[in-house]
């Protein structure tokens, strides 16, 4: 199993345990691969060209399915050089706020840069990113304009940025910032999504608090395109009986993540739907010359 991001993050360690779990059935030991780089093409590259007889997989993130083939960061990379076998998660955006900030709720954060358009600062994870893109989404559905500052690198520059008081928001997953949140250093103050998260049930979602956007992270696995189907069943139910063990649901509730199960039916329509819809969005801030490709 290759996971194309670094030993110790949030993907590496979600893979790494339903893979456990997954090997229990399977009757063999499942090896956790890191290959960095590319935001995860080089990874997931080599299962593309892997042999495809069940034995080699990747796990896919949104860089995996949106950013690396709309920039075509890599030559020959295409999601149809796989066989997509399962969603298991995904991890909706949240916007947060310092916990001494003068703003307590998102309507306080939505008047106030109403009040001063562009002067609230607001740390993004990169120009282009999804965190990026969802910030353009909500400033298109609340009529409002925040000074965004990138900051490349994940999370842990925003975190550095908002208890320096550099910015008075970010947005990334509540997860990303659960122990400021439980010191109370940051609010969260809405999550991009339909449900409230488990984990984090203070935390009212965008679309009840009337901002209907739902944008986030997520976790597929793949197989080499070409893999047999009998194959690719015998690993969908092995991984969706790992997924829905109590002993993976347990541990995914600490670190608000949701288990968001698509089999293989479902999950490359979903993926081509979703990849669609943010390269439009992407070619049409080309055109305004707000990203470049």
């Amino acid at each position: 199993m290759v996971v194309a991001w670094g030993a110790g993050g949030g993907t590496d360690g979600i893979v790494r345990k339903i893979s456990n779990i997954a090997e229990k059935a399977l009757g063999k030991a499942v090896y956790v691969e890191n290959i960095e780089g590319g935001l995860s093409a080089t990874g997931v590259m080599d299962v593309m060209k892997a042999r495809p007889d069940g034995y080699n997989l990747a796990s896919l993130t949104y860089d995996s399915v949106i950013t690396v083939p709309w920039q075509k960061l890599l030559p020959g990379y295409s999601l149809d050089k796989l066989k997509l076998i399962c969603r298991i998660t995904s991890e909706p955006d949240a916007i947060m706020v310092r916990g001494d900030g003068p703003y307590k709720t998102l309507a306080d954060l939505i008047a106030a840069a109403k009040k001063d358009p562009g002067k609230i600062k607001l740390g993004i994870q990169g120009v282009g990113s999804r965190v990026h893109l969802a910030m353009l989404r909500f400033q298109d559905a609340t009529g409002t304009k925040f000074n965004l500052v990138s900051y490349p690198g994940g999370a842990a520059p925003q975190k550095e940025a908002i208890l320096s008081k550099e910015v008075a928001a970010v947005i990334t997953s509540l997860g990303d910032f659960a122990s400021l949140i439980q010191s109370g250093d940051v609010r969260g103050v809405a999550e991009l999504s339909d449900a409230r998260n488990a984990t984090y049930p203070d935390v009212p979602t965008a679309k009840e608090l009337g901002v209907d956007i739902q944008i986030g992270s997520f976790i597929l696995l793949a197989a080499p395109a070409g893999t047999p189907d009998d194959i690719v069943q015998k690993l969908e139910k092995v991984f969706k009986d790992a997924h829905e063990s109590q002993e993976f649901r347990k541990w995914l509730a600490t670190t608000g993540v949701s288990p968001t199960w698509l089999g293989s039916a479902q999950v490359t329509p979903w993926a081509m739907d979703t990849q669609k819809q943010f390269f439009t969005m992407m070619d049409g801030l080309v055109k305004q010359g707000v990203l470049k490709k």
